[in-house]
């Protein structure tokens, strides 16, 4: 064949397999012209709001989902249309399944949104990552130390692109604080408080008759068996979010919830992505706060009410003051350093996603690690829930952050882990 010819032809073969599915031509990853073709798993108020996002970006494409709560299944499908039709795409039927094994199964699918309850995370993650799936997480990532590690040996057995739900290292103001305090605007931090809610508190809801659109032994899954309660899954039209946040051991109160948002951001600023503090002690007991994380260079971080809310962060440094909330930043004493971009030569900077979901699709055509990884997930929900375990049992605890263990504490190490319902396992893999 004359080479014209060959060249010629061998580009017309290229065009026609680049817009086959990747699973058809054995990619690990997606094709390069491909969309990435999501599974929703989990599809209650979270799972919604996160699937009005994905429609916007073109280089996905939602295509199935599943639930427990059919009710809500159909709900989320409805949603999906509306958020269509309001884009001007093409009108498209969802694939509805009530198991997401099934959903996994599905050949087409290159990765999914995991939008479940937090006790469902671990198990959930696990086996997505032998089905070959990439994926999304919310946080907090795991409901225990154990569970957390778990995801992040699956992830990187079969070498999955995971990103944590922890979309606030993708907003411009959490960046640019954690900038300043990186590179010395405020001195040498010496103390920080973060303001949040509760740890959890053990499920004492009585039972209620389960409505037929919800298979609850399935919702509970891993988890020891209780009866249904409508605060645990609130039903659709109650504008609350799943009270099981609340509840052990469903949820970790807000030390989980809102901890794995703000503590997130300590780890960041103070470079710790992959280890964290070494001491966590109360300071009265019984006590709901005050407990103090101590880290290796002598950092303390306070859970405490500082301000006149909630979900915000103080750093205390040796030349000032910075403060942050999803609705602020605020330095102290130059206030200009809020607006001020570092313009430095040779700042520390930091890695910048603009958009925390297109990040994760970038890192899945790319096969890199996204900003938010598992192992920084993880990392970020084990501060909360050693957290939690310390306010159980209200006693100072020394952590190894190596081995992640407690030192010269069996009892306290017995906490790591949480009991799981045959025939789940999250640990075979």
């Amino acid at each position: 064949m004359k080479r014209r010819a060959f060249i010629q032809k061998s580009a017309a073969t290229a065009s026609v397999f680049s817009i086959v599915p990747s699973h058809v031509l054995g990619f690990s990853g997606v094709a390069p012209n491909d969309k990435i073709q999501l599974g929703f798993i989990g599809v209650g108020k979270q799972g919604r709001g996160l699937m009005t996002n994905f429609v916007n970006y073109d280089a996905a494409a939602v295509t199935a989902v599943s639930d427990v709560d059919v009710d809500k299944m159909s709900l989320f499908s409805e949603a999906f249309s509306k958020a269509l039709a309001k884009k001007k795409k093409p009108s498209q039927k969802l694939s509805e399944m009530a198991s997401y094994r099934e959903l996994l199964s599905r050949k087409e699918i290159d990765a999914v949104v995991i939008a479940s309850p937090d006790h469902w995370h671990a198990q959930m993650a696990v086996d997505a990552a032998k089905a070959g799936k990439d994926i999304y997480c919310e946080k907090p990532l795991s409901a225990s130390v154990a569970e957390g590690r778990a995801m992040v040996d699956a992830a990187r057995k079969y070498q999955r692109v995971f990103q944590t739900g922890s979309m606030q290292r993708s907003w411009d103001r959490f960046r640019h604080g954690v900038e300043l305090i990186r590179n010395g605007y405020i001195g040498e931090i010496k103390e920080i408080k973060v303001a949040i809610g509760a740890p959890y508190k053990s499920c004492d809801l009585p039972t209620q008759a389960a409505p037929a659109n919800i298979d609850w032994n399935a919702w509970i899954g891993p988890a020891p068996y209780r009866g249904y309660h409508e605060d645990l899954a609130c039903p659709i039209g109650d504008k609350r979010w799943g009270m099981w946040r609340d509840y052990y051991p469903f949820g970790g109160g807000m030390v989980t919830d809102w901890g794995a948002h703000m503590f997130d951001i300590v780890q960041w600023a103070l470079d710790q992505d992959h280890t964290g503090p070494v001491q966590f002690t109360p300071t009265s007991s019984p006590s709901e706060s005050g407990l103090v994380y101590t880290y290796e260079n002598g950092i303390k971080v306070t859970h405490t009410k500082w301000g006149e809310n909630n979900n915000e962060i103080q750093f205390i440094g040796t030349e000032g003051r910075l403060e942050i909330s999803r609705g602020y930043l605020k330095t102290y004493p130059d206030a200009s350093l809020a607006d001020k971009p570092i313009e430095t030569p040779n700042a520390k900077r930091v890695y910048h996603s603009k958009n925390h979901h297109e990040d994760w699709l970038q890192a899945i055509r790319d096969r890199t690690r996204p900003i938010c990884d598992v192992e920084i997930g993880h990392r970020t929900a084990s501060v909360c829930n050693v957290a939690n375990i310390a306010y159980a049992l209200q006693r100072p605890l020394e952590w190894n952050p190596v081995r992640e263990q407690f030192v010269d504490d069996p009892g306290a190490n017995l906490m790591l882990d949480r009991p799981y319902r045959a025939p789940y396992n999250y640990r075979d893999f």
